[in-house]
């Protein structure tokens, strides 16, 4: 799989990298054994590049890689994890005495002394202009208890304050086909900065695979059941913020359009080139997509096979997103 320099880490990692919320809660059960299962056929499929975040199952998927990791040593594989959601999300919480409290709990978890990349996960807007957090996470990487730093974000204003300080490693950021807005200002800016950029939600939690009709429902431990509405945490994280109708809409209408794609065959289904198109944007370097199985794992894998879409195409998939959503969700985040 083709691989892409994250950033100021200065690590390659695979254009398709796995997901991991998926593994530890709020997207129905998936046993041990399974995640486990879920992590081999990725990386057989060429991943290298697993995102986590230490709430994920209260650190479950943090441990079932680190157990993983255990067992598969010389994989050449990169895991970012993710910290600051196991408090109140005030700007004080963001304190040096607990980034070191997560980062050694999160240490244990994937049983390193060492973390590869740790990102603040979403954390309020005055966090990301304040300079004492940003000495606070040089100071991890001066005492070994992380090799570099990011952000995770809510809105493209967030990512472009990180972006402007001097040892951000990268940014994670919601990118779709039915989120765009990144490509205005983030990713370019990203680009000419040495920011890697990690796209999340790539699948509009599911929309973009087609699989769903407006008669769809979801298990009550599912997100896009409980915070369909924003209710549990930003509406942006589940459906991208977009309408669950119209996104059913759109995505039928994606699908047609990606159907004899650029191949000149139907052998991509609608997911993968919705993966497609977004490890195609400029400035890009992995795509998260979720799995909960091996067919899922092996599946978003194979989108990096994929030809590029044409010209043609990428106009009519910025139509979807005129026509359904930029009015509603372009100057939201």
């Amino acid at each position: 799989m083709e691989q892409r320099v994250l950033g100021r880490t200065g690590r390659p990692v695979s254009v398709i990298g796995l997901g991991t919320w998926q593994l530890g809660a709020d997207w129905g059960n998936v046993s041990e054994a399974d995640a486990m299962d879920v992590l081999r056929a990725a990386v057989e499929s060429g991943v290298t590049f697993f995102d986590t975040a230490d709430v994920y199952g209260d650190g479950r998927s943090e441990r079932i890689i680190g157990r993983f990791l255990s067992g598969n040593a010389g994989q050449g594989i990169t895991v970012a994890t993710k910290m600051g959601r196991r408090v109140d999300q005030q700007a004080e919480n963001y304190t040096l005495e607990n980034f070191r409290a997560w980062t050694d709990r999160s240490r244990v978890n994937l049983g390193t002394d060492r973390l590869d990349l740790v990102q603040l996960h979403c954390p309020p807007s005055p966090v990301f202009i304040s300079d004492a957090v940003y000495d606070a996470l040089d100071t991890l990487v001066a005492e070994e208890r992380i090799a570099a730093y990011g952000v995770s974000v809510e809105t493209c204003d967030q990512a472009l304050a990180a972006i402007a300080r001097p040892a951000m490693a990268s940014v994670q950021i919601i990118l779709n086909a039915f989120r765009r807005k990144p490509l205005d200002q983030v990713l370019p800016a990203a680009a000419a900065a040495g920011v890697g950029i990690i796209a999340r939600v790539p699948l509009a939690s599911g929309l973009l695979s087609g699989r769903y009709t407006r008669e769809t429902t979801f298990g009550a431990d599912d997100h896009r059941n409980y915070n369909a509405r924003g209710e549990a945490f930003d509406v942006g994280e589940t459906f991208s913020g977009v309408d669950f109708e119209a996104g059913v809409d759109a995505a039928r209408e994606f699908g047609a359009i990606t159907r004899g794609s650029a191949s000149g065959t139907p052998a991509g289904t609608a997911a993968q080139w919705a993966l497609r198109w977004v490890i195609q944007q400029p400035g890009v370097t992995t795509v998260i997509p979720g799995a909960r199985s091996t067919d899922q794992a092996r599946q978003n894998a194979e989108a990096a096979d994929l030809p590029p879409l044409s010209q043609a195409e990428l106009d009519e998939i910025e139509g979807l997103y005129d026509k359904y959503f930029r009015a509603k969700v372009h100057d939201r985040w």
